[in-house]
């Protein structure tokens, strides 16, 4: 159920206060040391950001989609590090349980997951896996009342720091959706192994590293709604809300990454003048404010969409093609706008410029969005 507006408001305004007073000013530390300050995770837990989109039922705050990219499109103004901590947890770590879950495994995970007491990750692409998830290659086997599985998953966030990871694996060898099952598999179970965390072009805080199952034993309960084969379904749809949280979250970066512009342009002065009054700066800041506000409006009508029960996995594909590649182009005119002073790391914008590249690439690449679009729109018009 919607919040009220005076609610949603206060909640709001609460985000943006927290991210302007606390999470910019801990950017330069964040990009440093590569980890989340304590502190800021505690005041996270507090805000309830880690359980936007968990129901209330299970101490979340249970917002709608709507409601969910409005906040995403204030915590966007800062370091995707710090949504990236939460981000699993709001979307990929918990959606799996919210939706296909049993009442025991929601009882037992969401309200952890919603505090943030617990980290979740999504356990889904492989070395030979990763567009093409069919072909993923972690198997799982019955052995009485247990499954063991084997293999390896990679790129996955947050493992070095999740207490659960929601792990698609075979239980079938044939290459087919309902070959593929979903197993909630707790940090510390023997077999599992954590890799060394990666090192990246951008996005330092976020980490992502190779999970990997040494005949690893889970009990059959931990089979994702008790029974086989709704993994590659229930990752779709995982994936499907995941995507306009993300759209929602390069929205927020491109209005962050504009205002540093417009800030560094009517501050910076060349031939006697602000460059902002040049006519060619202008047209870079005209066309990423024109990109920028699609962007939004694409993203606010697929939410409220969903939210009214309609299929959305069009929409969500063309919010998520639009937005990510939007903000590419956006965090390239900041760059420029800046002139030299833009390839310095001193300047927020030059870290944002290779962070905002992984956008194109995960939870579904700029081309396999292009192939959705179209599947959807050649079935829509058939």
């Amino acid at each position: 159920m919607a919040l009220d507006t005076e609610t949603l408001n206060l909640l709001i305004d609460a985000v943006r206060r927290f991210v302007h007073e606390r999470l910019i000013p801990a950017e330069d530390e964040l990009a440093a040391s590569g980890e989340v300050p304590p502190d800021i995770v505690n005041e996270m837990r507090d805000l309830g950001l880690f359980g936007l989109s968990i129901s209330p039922d299970f101490d979340g705050l249970g917002l709608t989609m709507e409601e969910e990219v409005r906040v995403v499109f204030e915590l966007g103004q800062t370091s995707p590090a710090f949504r990236s901590l939460a981000g699993t947890n709001i979307g990929i770590g918990s959606q799996a349980i919210v939706l296909a879950g049993t009442d025991e495994q929601r009882a037992r995970y969401l309200p952890k997951l919603a505090s943030g007491e617990l980290i979740g990750s999504f356990a889904l692409t492989e070395p030979d896996a990763g567009s093409d998830a069919m072909s993923l290659r972690v198997s799982a086997e019955r052995d009485g009342d247990f499954y063991v599985l084997n293999g390896t998953k990679r790129y996955i966030t947050n493992a070095p720091i999740a207490g659960l990871f929601s792990v698609m694996a075979r239980t079938a060898p044939e290459r087919r959706a309902n070959s593929i099952s979903c197993f909630l598999v707790e940090a510390g179970t023997p077999g599992l192994i954590i890799g060394k965390p990666d090192k990246k072009m951008g996005q330092a805080g976020a980490l992502t590293s190779d999970v990997v199952f040494d005949n690893c034993r889970v009990p059959a309960s931990a089979l994702l709604g008790g029974e086989e084969g709704n993994g590659f379904r229930t990752s779709m749809r995982v994936l499907d809300k995941g995507r306009l949280h993300i759209s929602a979250l390069c929205v927020g970066i491109a209005d962050r990454l504009l205002r540093d512009a417009v800030k560094y342009a009517t501050e910076r002065k060349q031939f006697g003048q602000p460059i902002a009054e040049f006519q060619l700066i202008q047209a870079m800041i005209a066309d990423s404010q024109a990109e920028l506000y699609a962007a939004r409006c694409m993203v606010l009508d697929a939410a409220r969409m969903r939210d009214r029960g309609e299929n959305t996995t069009m929409q969500a594909a063309c919010c998520k093609l639009f937005s990510t590649e939007m903000v590419g182009r956006v965090a390239d005119r900041a760059v420029q706008i800046h002139g030299g002073a833009g390839y310095m790391s001193e300047y927020a914008v030059e870290r944002f410029y290779r962070d905002v590249r992984l956008f194109r690439i995960f939870e579904g690449t700029s081309q396999i969005q292009q192939l959705v679009i179209a599947r959807e729109t050649i079935k829509a018009h058939s």
